[in-house]
């Protein structure tokens, strides 16, 4: 099958390119307004069945008022502000600010009977709050801005007032996200093509893998936009778009080129190159995306619209980086043929001897490691145990706007509400009881009690009636709602018996529903990823046991970068400042992005290694040459990978740069310590019982994928003895 594309891809290669141009010029036209359709809020991190949505809609239905939006004014003043009393000019300005705006439903400041918990600790800042009515991301944005321009054209906010709360933090995520993504790619793109250009000696090879990375990120946003119009897409997802994108065109592009210099290399003409290209390294590069694809599909298990926004668009970038591997660059080889070794300065060629001799360097590290196999395969497995030992003290949290930069005016306000502010329960727990009519009074009464004794609560605001069957208890908490003791009061306060049937919403209730709801999802995503990804390499291999030798390595290397993610952020090493935890989602996006890349560079190895097992070689033997054959390029694939991976930990968002950081050093500790340690050791213990299957299996993988002789060997063949009117000139010829 691989063969008959090869030479049908050559054949039309013309029509094929034109095509792909055309088909790429109306995915730009067309995503180009993706962004339009993302969303960007917290209920993105929702589970839509929860309780907390429950409790929410039913405040909403009643109220008005969405508790995931809101606007905090901070107000800096020269008089000091006393609660209950009439508050100063500027205090009174930025309420009067807020009362114009139509999505606000509610204004409270520092003068209501209980507003001292909107007042600093030294009686110089004050806060207005705009309880808001459910908005969309497009009405947020633009109140936001219209806000920032009413405060700086009026005299007695512009230096005083900064505006933060849920809403503003939101649109601010939104577009932090999008300048730090803008910036990764134009870090990003000019180191990669350098590394390129170095890893091919040639400004043509390497602008060809840069090339397919750029329309794959333009399909994958047409993708996207297609698939916006069918459900909530986070704005998140253009992030692993960009990375993911980039990193495995230039992954696929590395095999793929590699294969077919190696095959021009040999004598052969271009057609005969372009089909043995497709024939070898294509079949490797279908099963290295659907395995990455079939990670990343996991993460649509989950109910959350922004986990599984983030597993559609990683499908997407997979399958769109796949296509133009397949079918756009190898036509496009077909045109270049020898052409692609264009550009390069003489003295940078890559000689056969320079590739000769870093082949023999693999060659002999991996014959060293097999020859002590199992003193490698401790060792290697002891550091790795090491690095992910931190794991043990891992603690999670959420995102919210304390998140943000101090640049922000969110991030700003959030930063002092936490600094100068005893507890100014902006963000509440809200219990939302359900009852078949009036509630009994003295139940509720004691059930408020029980709340007010929970360690973690400040005060409780007496029960009030939302409609006729729901009433609505709200309980102010200590400190920051992402800290442990918020928590641990939200959970206290969950446990008690409720008189009736009780829904809990809040920053802290839905980030603890948000954790429950992923704990509930968590074994069936893993038996998605677990069951594909072995499904898929029996599929390549035909074997069971090195399937399962490869999901045991990955989880190996996926565990050492979740302990360097600990490491790094939650004990505050290598510059970055402690945090609480780790946001809750960016343990399962970098274990899907990183045991699918691990899997893919598996797959790359594993392919040589069959291929020299096809030849006649020992096991060792085979594996030390399809080590020699794959070493460079899996390195090259990773360094180039890390590039615009590692590009987004100079994010100004912590959870953008644990996403980063996480998936660039799950990708390196797989490139080396794994694949040039772990691997050949344990394949040479297993010996030839690492392709054994139970006979069924056996006989089930030859009728559905028959072997087929492809002449996998570049150098063991010779020319194609077809004459060809566009074959190349190789420079031995010359």
């Amino acid at each position: 099958m691989f063969s008959a594309l090869g030479s049908a891809l050559h054949r039309r290669r013309i029509a094929v390119l034109l095509l792909a141009l055309v088909v790429t010029v109306l995915a730009t036209a067309y995503g180009g307004s993706v962004s339009e359709k993302l969303t960007n809020g917290l209920s993105d991190y929702d589970d839509p069945s929860g309780g907390n949505v429950a409790a929410r809609e039913t405040i909403v239905r009643a109220t008005g008022i969405d508790s995931q939006q809101g606007y905090v004014l901070l107000v800096r003043t020269d008089e000091r502000v006393k609660a209950g009393e009439p508050v100063p000019a500027e205090v009174k300005a930025a309420g009067d600010l807020l009362r114009t705006r139509p999505e606000v439903k509610e204004v409270v400041d520092a003068s209501a009977a209980a507003g001292a918990a909107l007042i600093s600790r030294d009686g110089r800042s004050t806060i207005v709050v705009g309880a808001v009515r459910s908005i969309s991301d497009k009405v947020a944005v633009d109140a936001e801005a219209a806000l920032q321009k009413a405060i700086e054209a009026n005299p007695l906010l512009k230096e005083s007032t900064s505006l933060g709360g849920a809403t503003p933090g939101h649109v601010q995520v939104g577009k932090i996200s999008d300048e730090d993504v803008t910036n990764a790619e134009m870090i990003a793109f000019p180191i990669v093509l350098v590394v390129l250009f170095l890893v091919f000696r040639g400004l043509v090879a390497a602008f060809v893998p840069l090339l397919g990375g750029i329309v794959s990120l333009l399909l994958t946003m047409a993708g996207l936009r297609l698939t916006a119009d069918f459900m909530t897409v986070s704005a998140g997802a253009m992030s692993l778009a960009f990375a993911l994108g980039l990193g495995l065109s230039i992954d696929f592009g590395l095999l793929i080129v590699s294969r077919f210099r190696e095959e021009v290399a040999a004598g052969r003409d271009r057609a005969e190159a372009v089909r043995r290209t497709v024939a070898t390294a294509g079949r490797t590069v279908l099963f290295s995306a659907l395995t990455v694809a079939a990670a990343l599909a996991a993460l649509t298990a989950f109910p959350h619209p922004y986990l599984r926004s983030m597993g559609i668009a990683g499908v997407i970038t997979v399958l769109s980086a796949a296509l133009f591997a397949l079918v756009g660059l190898p036509a496009l080889l077909g045109v270049l043929g020898n052409r692609i070794n264009a550009l390069a300065p003489r003295r940078w060629q890559r000689s056969a001897g320079t590739s000769a001799a870093a082949e023999s360097r693999w060659h002999r590290m991996a014959s060293g490691v097999m020859r002590r196999p199992g003193i490698f395969a401790l060792i290697a497995t002891a550091v790795l145990l090491l690095i992910a030992s931190p794991l043990a003290g891992v603690r999670f949290t959420g995102v919210d706007p304390s998140l943000l930069p101090q640049e922000t005016s969110a991030g700003r306000v959030a930063s002092d509400l936490a600094k100068d502010f005893e507890d100014p329960g902006t963000s509440p727990l809200q219990i939302v009881l359900t009852t078949d009519g009036r509630p009994d009074a003295a139940r509720l009464d004691d059930y408020v009690q029980k709340i007010k004794d929970v360690p973690g609560v400040e005060s409780v605001v007496p029960p009030f009636e939302l409609d006729g069957k729901h009433w609505e208890i709200d309980a102010v908490l200590a400190g920051n709602p992402m800290d442990d003791s918020a928590k641990d009061a939200v959970e206290d306060v969950q446990g008690l018996t409720a008189p009736y049937s009780a829904n809990f919403t809040g920053a802290t209730a839905d980030y603890l529903a948000q954790e429950e709801s992923i704990g509930d999802k968590l074994p069936l995503a893993a038996a998605i990823l677990a069951g594909v990804t072995l499904l898929l390499l029996f599929a390549f291999s035909g074997a069971i046991v090195l399937p399962l030798m490869a999901l045991v390595m990955n989880t190996l290397s996926t565990g050492a970068a979740f302990g360097f993610l600990v490491w790094v952020f939650q004990d505050g090493n290598l510059g970055f400042t402690a945090q609480n935890g780790l946001e809750a989602t960016t343990p399962l996006l970098v274990f899907a992005l990183a045991f699918g890349l691990s899997t893919d560079y598996n797959v790359f190895l594993l392919s040589r290694i069959k291929e020299a097992r096809a030849q006649g070689l020992s096991e060792r033997d085979a594996v030390a040459q399809g080590l020699s054959r794959t070493g460079s390029i899996v390195t090259s694939a990773a360094v180039l990978f890390c590039v615009p991976v590692g590009a987004l930990a100079a994010s100004r968002l912590v959870f953008i740069q644990e996403l980063g950081l996480g998936a660039a050093f799950a990708v390196l500790i797989d490139a080396t310590i794994v694949r040039a340690l772990l691997v050949p050791s344990l394949m040479a213990l297993l010996g030839a019982a690492n392709w054994w299957a139970p006979k069924p299996l056996r006989t089930l993988h030859r009728a559905v994928f028959p072997e087929r002789k492809e002449d996998p060997d570049p150098v063991a063949a010779g020319p194609s003895a077809t004459p060809d009117p566009d074959r190349e000139k190789t420079p031995a010829a010359l």
